[in-house]
């Protein structure tokens, strides 16, 4: 005797939703929303609002590789391929240093600088993506920006940051992109009102350069494979021929080294020297003024 009863097929489980993803993941909760965010192409009021709405197979797939990519210790700015730096986003590649917040303080500071000037001339070494020079110009229309980096690279995600961010009929013209190890980018030209750099200043043997996010950036902007100093010694002796008369020169540096800067600073016949602190209370930025006699150095 046969039967002729069939058991009920098993329910087919809900497809997950933005909540439960979020719940789920071992990621912390904010790099959780971007990068799921990011994914599905939701801004995140929408992780809030659209929080329990299935999601489709592939968006929850393309969620879980950027997971696991984070997990795997990718900076978010990679995975998603950009980051906000002074209220503008740039794009951001391996091929860039991150841009931080700390740096943003180089930027008010010279704007605070050429704020009396007229058309001022600023010259950023070691641009990276770009985010000096372009917030800057972005806030100073009529400032004329030079830019310099050794990595054609990292010029050319500059170039395309300038090329989405500012206006092309900014009255200070184009950025002026250089190539190169420092001033060896330059030749002799009207002197700059402002110096400004973020150099590679990590020494060598830190720890830190093999843990986090810089595991992930690239090397070169991050340390100057020696005492993290070298290179801020170099940009010091060659302002000389590239600062204006009483021109400004400042540098963002590790959260131990002030004290030196200013005496590197000091020892070239900067005067005014002095630090300014981060959000955090800590010396990240030091300066001074060009002396009256320039040096030939180059």
């Amino acid at each position: 005797m046969t039967s002729d009863f069939v058991a009920p097929a098993a329910p087919v489980p809900p497809a997950p939703t933005a909540r439960a993803l979020l719940h789920a993941s071992p990621l912390p909760a904010l790099e959780a929303r971007i990068l799921l965010g990011h994914a599905l192409g939701w801004r995140r009021t929408e992780l809030i609002t659209r929080g329990d709405e299935p999601l489709a197979v592939d968006a929850i797939a393309q969620y879980r590789a950027l997971e696991a990519r984070r997990a795997a210790g990718e900076p978010i700015a990679q995975i998603v391929g950009a980051r906000e730096f002074y209220g503008l986003t740039f794009e951001v590649t391996p091929q860039v240093l991150i841009p931080r917040p700390e740096t943003e303080l180089l930027v008010e500071t010279v704007l605070a600088a050429i704020e009396p000037a007229p058309r001022p001339r600023v010259l950023d070494l070691g641009t990276g993506s770009g985010a000096i020079a372009i917030a800057i110009a972005c806030t100073r229309p009529d400032a004329r920006i030079a830019a310099v980096d050794r990595s054609p690279e990292a010029l050319t995600v500059a170039a395309r940051n300038a090329a989405r961010l500012l206006d092309p009929a900014r009255p200070g013209g184009a950025v002026q992109w250089r190539q190169g190890d420092w001033y060896a980018a330059l030749e002799a030209a009207e002197p700059f009102d402002v110096i400004v750099s973020n150099p590679p200043y990590i020494a060598a043997h830190d720890p830190h350069l093999n843990a986090g996010d810089l595991r992930f950036e690239p090397r070169g902007a991050l340390t100057d494979e020696a005492d993290g100093l070298s290179a801020i010694r170099a940009i010091v002796a060659g302002s000389g021929s590239f600062l204006a008369p009483g021109g400004r020169l400042w540098l963002e540096h590790g959260y131990d080294q002030a004290v030196a800067v200013r005496a590197i600073l000091t020892a070239a016949g900067f005067t005014g020297v002095h630090s300014l602190c981060d959000l955090a209370g800590i010396e990240r930025a030091t300066g001074g003024a060009a002396p009256r006699v320039g040096s030939t150095q180059r």
